[in-house]
């Protein structure tokens, strides 16, 4: 961050551009540079903005709220100077107050919205579903991820509204600590492509990932108050549309589908107890046994000839004493590597 950019991030805890500007300009001044003292106003009377009787009132009650804010103080050793004070408490105060401001915002425009819908429409479970199609669905998909806070829950099939693509949002929730725990169908995991952009790095980044052969419907849950429910192929052919689902019986009915469906899944990647030795390849493979997916797939979604995964294939029954595919995925279940 450069100095120029400090009046802006002030502005944004809620400080004035004067106060903002003031406070910087106390930062800036050295303890041996003489400024003047508080009943000076803090600036010297030729810099800009301090050549009159109104801007010294001004600047006086700039640094009274500075000082009520406890940004800065009167120094007495200093002769009666302002001088700036340890921040933390004053700007963690200052945070508060904006979150609390932006909440009560937030709320009023969300008031204003349901007074809007009830002239529309009375019926009181209107609110409950909201039907969202065309253009606006991936737009509503991407805004409603990008203000989840603490955890998202997901049913993942094809087809995608957004193609199948990458999904920086939900790198980015990983990042800042939003848990995400995923169940995916078989039919989404043999998609390579899909696999490579948005699958493997989503694990990689920390995503919970476990398979079933195929979900009960398309579903993402965000912090267990708004899902999101989209088509199935053949719905998708007909009616591409999602629906948004807020509180009610009904969230509550599928967040427990999910939750049931979670125990049962299988896990898509090891867990700590994997040997050590095992080559990157080798842990891939037996995290993609555990999905179910054929040994075609595997090998289309490593990027190796069968031939080869066949040879890898050998060298880890090998180590695990097993013969089949279904004799290594049970050792590495009991040994909990998965």
């Amino acid at each position: 961050m450069t100095d120029e950019d400090l009046p802006t991030h002030l502005c944004r805890l809620g400080l004035t551009r004067r106060e903002a500007q003031t406070y910087t300009a106390l930062l800036a001044v050295r303890a041996d540079d003489g400024a003047p003292p508080a009943g000076n106003r803090g600036c010297d009377r030729e810099a800009p903005g301090c050549s009159g009787p109104d801007e010294d009132r001004a600047r006086e009650e700039d640094l009274a709220q500075l000082r009520r804010l406890g940004l800065v103080t009167v120094s007495e050793a200093d002769g009666g100077r302002h001088v700036p004070v340890e921040p933390t408490i004053a700007l963690e105060f200052l945070a508060h107050s904006r979150a609390a401001e932006l909440r009560e915002a937030q709320q009023a425009a969300v008031n204003a919205y349901t007074g809007y819908r009830r002239t529309v429409s009375p019926q009181p479970t209107e609110n409950l579903v909201e039907v969202v199609t065309g253009a606006s669905i991936i737009e509503r998909i991407e805004t409603i991820e990008a203000a989840a806070e603490s955890e998202v829950l997901r049913f993942d099939s094809p087809p995608y509204h957004t193609h199948g693509t990458a999904n920086p949002i939900q790198i980015e929730k990983l990042r800042q600590g939003v848990e995400y725990r995923v169940v995916y169908s078989r039919s989404a995991v043999q998609n390579a492509e899909y696999y490579a952009v948005n699958i493997k790095p989503c694990i990689a980044a920390g995503e919970q990932a476990r398979i079933l052969p195929t979900v009960p419907v398309k579903l993402t849950i965000f912090d267990g108050r708004l899902a999101i429910v989209s088509m199935s192929f053949v719905e998708a052919e007909v009616n591409d549309s999602l629906l948004l689902v807020r509180p009610s019986s009904l969230l509550s009915a599928l967040t427990g589908l999910f939750e049931a469906s979670w125990r049962t899944a299988l896990p898509m990647h090891l867990s700590g107890r994997v040997p050590s030795a095992l080559t990157p390849i080798h842990r891939r493979i037996v995290e993609l046994l555990a999905t179910g997916v054929t040994d075609d797939t595997i090998a289309e979604l490593l990027g190796v000839s069968r031939r080869t995964l066949s040879r890898h294939l050998e060298q880890l029954n090998s180590r695990a004493g097993s013969v089949t595919r279904f004799q290594m995925a049970l050792h590495a279940a009991r040994n909990g590597w998965i």
